[in-house]
């Protein structure tokens, strides 16, 4: 099976905790701090494979961690750094946040390598917060946190142009002729399971094909395989509608179009307004009885005044195929850029730095001069930290600070000499 989508857990490694230490040597009775840095927890980073072109990987194994920073140690020895985890994925895999559904990264075009969650800092060791006045202090800071995330793994063919159109019209037979691509080719619905990419040799210039499986009516709404390969029709600059020109489906040829452009439009609004050229494909087998019209004229009669050109090809003979491709290199060279690269739309970075101190102030309804704030970072600064020390204090108005906390606390209406209630501490506020 043909693995385009897969949803998984990323987590960066968390940084390792500073170290509280003293020195502790014969004849030094009262030797200073020597607590180490703890070590940088590992990246989450997501690197192009261009030998790999699904996602089957990713469907077994569903949590993927990089390596926690390791805590400082005594005499200054710095903890060592986690190791990244990297993630090799096909070229063309747009990464999305799971829960919103925005893209973090599209790993295709020039963007080969990205850290998408990055690894929490190492905290420093006590050796650092010595001062005159505080000589052997008993607090170190601990490591930022790592760093979760779910995110939707989607393949997106890069071709500049999709090949759409019901299952049996010939689609794949088409992509044989002018490529040397080799899908395989039988009389069966929806033979092509997977996506099949070629590349158009043309004298000034050639283009990438992509032949996407056959659709159904419904497909958008998740009936049958189309709508598992719609979304490769996304990246493609031009898009051909091969329709069986003969009938030999016993369908007809305009009606295809009509449900194909719908099912593209329920899929993708902006799929719909891609430039588009009509294949009347299997004019080899038209054979139209008298008085009866022939279906390449009522094709264009019906497309070509909305801007549609409509070319009869064979492709089992190739007739009318050349002409064809000349008119689709045209747009395409009308059009300028390269296949679509999506942009990122979601910051992991900015979700955790706002996730990282969340906090509320609120007045005490029975004394206004009384603000209460609580928050579950704030809780746990306060019970590492040594308030009595000048040190320890000045390290805390510092985390309130850095964290906006004073800020909110102005908002709020706080003025001096007010008081301001954490987990059972009570700080006069001054300026």
């Amino acid at each position: 099976m043909f693995a385009d989508r897969a949803k998984i857990v990323i987590r960066s490694g968390k940084g390792g905790d500073g170290h509280v230490s003293f020195r502790r040597e014969l004849y030094v009775p009262n030797g200073g701090p020597d607590g180490g840095d703890g070590g940088r927890g590992g990246d989450v980073i997501f690197e192009t494979d261009k030998g790999q072109n699904t996602l089957g990987d990713y469907r077994h194994r569903r949590k993927y961690k990089a390596q926690d920073g390791q805590e400082g140690g005594k005499r200054r020895c710095h903890g060592s750094d986690g190791e990244d985890i990297v993630l090799k994925v096909p070229e063309g895999t747009v990464i999305r946040d799971a829960a919103s559904g925005k893209v973090i990264a599209d790993m295709s075009g020039e963007n080969t390598r990205q850290i998408v969650l990055k690894g929490g800092r190492g905290g420093k060791g006590n050796q650092h917060y010595a001062t005159a006045a505080m000589q052997a202090p008993k607090y170190a800071q601990p490591g930022a946190p790592a760093q979760e995330l779910e995110v939707l793994l989607e393949l997106k063919v890069i071709a500049d142009v999709g090949l759409a159109g019901f299952p049996n019209v010939g689609k794949s037979t088409f992509l044989s002729r002018v490529t040397n691509a080799r899908p395989k080719i039988a009389n069966y619905p929806f033979t092509t399971l997977s996506p099949n990419l070629g590349m158009v040799d043309m004298e000034d210039g050639g283009f990438a094909i992509a032949d996407i499986p056959g659709l159904i009516e419904g497909a958008s709404q998740g009936l049958g395989l189309g709508h598992e390969f719609l979304r490769h029709i996304e990246r493609t600059r031009v898009i051909i509608h091969i329709v069986d020109a003969a009938s030999t489906e016993g369908r007809d040829p305009v009606e295809d179009v009509y449900r194909i452009n719908a099912e593209l439009a329920a899929y993708n609004p902006d799929l719909a307004k891609k430039p588009q050229v009509i294949a009347a494909n299997k004019i080899d087998c038209i054979f139209p009885e008298e008085g009866q019209k022939d279906p390449v004229e009522r094709l264009r009669e019906e497309f070509e005044p909305r801007g549609i050109p409509v070319y009869p090809i064979s492709a089992v003979t190739g007739e009318g195929v050349n002409a064809l491709l000349f008119s689709v290199k045209e747009i395409l060279d009308q059009r300028g850029g390269k296949p679509v690269v999506f942009e990122q739309e979601f910051f992991p970075e900015d979700m955790f730095i706002r996730e990282n101190l969340p906090f509320t102030v609120e007045k005490n309804p029975e004394d206004p001069a009384i603000y209460v704030v609580e928050g579950p970072k704030i809780e746990k600064m306060l019970g590492y930290t040594n308030l009595d020390s000048e040190k320890g204090f000045a390290f805390f108005q510092k985390f309130l600070k850095d964290g906006g906390i004073l800020d909110e606390l102005e908002k709020a209406g706080i003025q001096e000499g007010d008081t301001v209630r954490m987990y059972g501490f009570d700080f006069d506020y001054y300026k």
